[in-house]
């Protein structure tokens, strides 16, 4: 071996050894964030409205975990699995592809649907299976809280958009287990005849049996948080005197850029530089097949209903279809009806954010959207009717060619 080939080798080692000092450097400096030894918890409770881009942010907390909990900001699991699916990201596995669980994604739904469930002996759904007491689920969290030492911690769950109409005592039931924490309060809504609307489509989703809005389905929703706004947020106003409160226009957040860069842009929290994108998560029937849902519901077995739902809405996503938010749903009545009963609530939102109407645009609620729901689930009925292929259901494929035949009578 000659000189040079010597000098050059050990300059290779110096230099690998540099490399790796330099590592371990970064290492350390990247040592995860936790709260200052004096200073009180950030408690940040996002509790809804259903339909406003809620799952999404709550995929992005539960899919970045590990790297927001790197930040000192915790989003925390309640049960076995979600924290054996936080050890895996720990400890380097790759990333779940496909829906995270349900319990996994929205662990502080489960918590609200158990607390609920404890306090009025109604069932928790069950979509959300093998939960613990509600109990273990508070020792979870709480075990969380002190082992990572957040300076911030989340609880998103819509879910909590039930407390004050369900049992108001929840509301400080959850709040006692945070004593001394700084609370900031975020909720998102969404102009009502906009918002109704899709969360009629969720139910119908669901396989729920619904009358039509057109009809007299709007009186299931007037005496309800899904009308209401006020019955939704006045008990934990009342509760959290010293709290921040964010109450967001659900057309800011999507011009905002959605529901996860306008949670953390309104919050004041930074995005951890290496996290996984937000995904779209709980898409929506498309509104020209909610007739056709409802009527399914209606009158087929669940499993049956399921299938049509199913072909809805891949049919949907082929067909020649208008914009689904420009289909109307209510008749001038109703809509009418529907602005009328709504400006006291608007009234009250808007004094608890400080404006003089919460929703500015309230008034275009009364305007009829130009595209007929009948002649919409026409096109989709015709659609199906030509391509058995969606539906090879014989059962189903009779269903829909007599709904063919009704809808021609239908207005």
């Amino acid at each position: 071996m000659t000189l040079k080939t010597k000098l050059n080798r050990i300059h290779s080692i110096f230099k690998n050894d540099l490399e790796h000092r330099k590592d371990s450097t970064a290492c350390i400096a990247s040592s995860p964030k936790i709260r200052d030894k004096n200073a009180p918890l950030h408690l940040i409770l996002f509790i809804g409205h259903h339909k406003v881009g809620s799952t999404s942010l709550q995929d992005f907390l539960a899919r970045n975990y590990i790297s927001l909990a790197r930040e000192g900001i915790l989003y925390p699991f309640i049960d076995f699995e979600g924290l054996s699916y936080a050890a895996s990201l720990a400890s380097g596995h790759s990333q779940i592809d496909g829906a995270l669980p349900i319990n996994i994604r929205e662990p502080h739904n489960a918590l609200a649907f158990k607390m609920m469930a404890e306090a009025t002996k109604r069932e928790v759904p069950s979509y959300h299976e093998n939960l613990p007491a509600r109990r273990q689920m508070f020792v979870a969290i709480k075990n969380q809280i002190r082992f990572n030492n957040p300076h911030t911690v989340i609880l998103a769950a819509e879910v909590f958009a039930n407390f004050n109409a369900v049992e108001p005592r929840l509301i400080r039931n959850l709040l006692s287990h945070f004593p001394d924490a700084n609370i900031t309060l975020v909720s998102t809504l969404r102009r009502i005849d906009e918002y109704i609307a899709s969360w009629h489509g969720q139910r119908l989703k669901f396989g729920h049996s619904l009358p039509r809005l057109a009809d007299n389905g709007m009186g299931a929703y007037e005496t309800s948080i899904h009308f209401d706004y006020k019955l939704m947020l006045e008990g934990w106003v009342n509760a959290l005197p010293n709290a921040k409160i964010i109450l967001r226009n659900y057309t800011q957040v999507q011009q905002n850029g959605g529901s996860v860069a306008d949670f953390f842009d309104q919050t004041g929290l930074k995005l951890p530089k290496e996290s996984e994108p937000e995904r779209r998560v709980n898409d929506s029937l498309h509104r020209a097949t909610y007739e056709i849902a409802r009527r399914g519901n209606h009158d087929l077995a669940a499993g049956k209903a399921k299938l049509l739902r199913k072909a809805l809405r891949k049919a949907a996503s082929e067909c020649d279809l208008p914009p689904s938010n420009q289909i109307e749903l209510f008749g001038p009545k109703n809509r009418e009806k529907l602005v009328l009963d709504f400006q006291p609530i608007d009234s009250y939102i808007a004094k608890i954010s400080g404006n003089s109407s919460f929703f500015p645009d309230l008034e275009k609620a009364n305007t009829s959207l130009p595209y007929c729901e009948i002649e919409c689930a026409k096109k989709v009925l015709e659609y199906l009717h030509c391509n058995q292929e969606i539906l090879p259901d014989q059962e189903l494929q009779q269903y829909i060619y007599e709904l063919k035949t009704s809808f021609n009578n239908y207005s």
